[in-house]
């Protein structure tokens, strides 16, 4: 819903409740569904991860969304991270 049509439809006390309705239980929408994913994906990467000192949180697979974009070199850099953390090799050829 476009912000003109939100203000339109909702007074700012209403707004305003929802917001500390947010504050008490929690993100809500797309945000609650990021934390959601990022506990599966955090708990089946210490099931599936060979190293067992390292253990990963949600917070290491929540988006950041005002990031700038990653260059190829930056994104090649974390493959090989992970590649490395969850034990694979290199195969050439």
């Amino acid at each position: 819903m476009p912000v003109g049509e939100l203000l339109r439809r909702v007074s700012s006390a209403e707004l305003t409740e929802w917001m500390a309705y947010e504050q008490i239980s929690g993100p809500l929408g797309a945000a609650r569904g990021d934390v959601q994913a990022a506990i599966v994906a955090a708990t089946i990467a210490n099931a599936m991860s060979s190293k067992k000192g390292r253990r990963f949180t949600p917070k290491d697979f929540i988006p950041e969304w005002d990031r700038r974009p990653q260059t190829w070199q930056e994104q090649l850099a974390l493959v090989k991270q992970l590649n490395k953390a969850f034990g694979g090799g290199v195969r050439r050829g």
